[in-house]
């Protein structure tokens, strides 16, 4: 009886492990996208910068400029490693460069921009807040900048959540109205002038009290606008019940994953997604 028991553990042992290998290829794809780029220079920052130790590995080719991605589909999607690509400079199908990055290139490695509308980003450090917003528009830099300014209040920063509502300033005042579409122009007339005194009393102090305050009509606004703009990416538009002397507040995000930028680290998940824009 003992032998008969050893043997049908060892049976079982030997069928975990035979399902397991084939889970585990099975969590195992390989896709090709386009990035753009010169030389071997390139292809080994463009390798670095998507490669991750048993999670993906990139192969570019200098001739083509076609990159092989082989990545585990469990613990990352190929929009992460496009975007990990874009941000040290290389535009590719999904994601553009920022226009900095960009300029900061070795001479050899200035490749010729098919898209020439790059929109800014936060630092490489920020990867994962930071999906970039591609869009003819010109709205795009508008809601990046947003983006930014809520990151900045998540993390508590006042210095940095000042300067990304001066930037947010500037992109509001360099939104065309002659190249939005009919239901954006509306949108557009009715909270312009209300984003700028927002986004001017958040740019004036350093205390992120005052600048939540400020931020929750500043989001409310632009909800307004970018629900009726057509992005390439899904944004979240989300609730916090603790907000505002417990009346609530909503912001918007890049993320479903709940950050909240009115208690930063304080109640962190606080909230939830009560719409998806798509």
């Amino acid at each position: 009886m003992k032998s008969i028991s050893s043997s049908i553990a060892v049976f079982f042992f030997l069928l975990i492990a035979v399902a397991n290998m084939y889970s585990q290829k099975g969590e195992t794809k390989t896709e090709s996208f386009k990035v753009y780029g010169n030389c071997e220079m390139c292809k080994k920052t463009i390798e670095k910068a998507g490669n991750k130790k048993k999670i993906s590995k990139v192969v570019w080719n200098t001739d083509t400029k076609i990159a092989t991605i082989t990545y585990n589909s469990l613990k990352t999607n190929p929009d992460e490693i496009l975007k990990r690509i874009a941000l040290v400079g290389y535009d590719n199908n999904k994601y553009l460069a920022p226009d900095d990055v960009y300029a900061n290139l070795h001479g050899c490695c200035k490749y010729d921009r098919v898209m020439k509308s790059a929109v800014k980003t936060e630092s490489k450090n920020q990867v994962e807040a930071n999906t970039i917003i591609q869009s003819t528009n010109s709205l795009a830099k508008l809601f990046n900048s947003y983006f930014a300014l809520k990151d900045a209040l998540v993390n508590t920063n006042g210095n940095l959540a000042s300067e990304k509502a001066k930037e947010l300033i500037k992109y509001i005042n360099e939104v065309k109205m002659e190249k939005l579409t009919p239901e954006e122009h509306t949108a557009w007339m009715k909270v312009s002038k209300d984003l700028t005194s927002d986004a001017a009393h958040i740019a004036e102090t350093k205390e992120t009290e005052h600048q939540r305050s400020h931020f929750m009509t500043l989001s409310k606004n632009m909800y307004e606008i970018i629900k009726v703009s057509k992005q390439d990416v899904i944004v979240y538009y989300q609730f916090c019940p603790m907000a505002n002397d417990g009346k609530g507040a909503n912001w918007l995000s890049k993320e479903n994953t709940i950050k909240n930028p009115y208690y930063g680290s304080q109640m962190l998940s606080c909230g939830k997604t009560i719409e998806t824009i798509k």
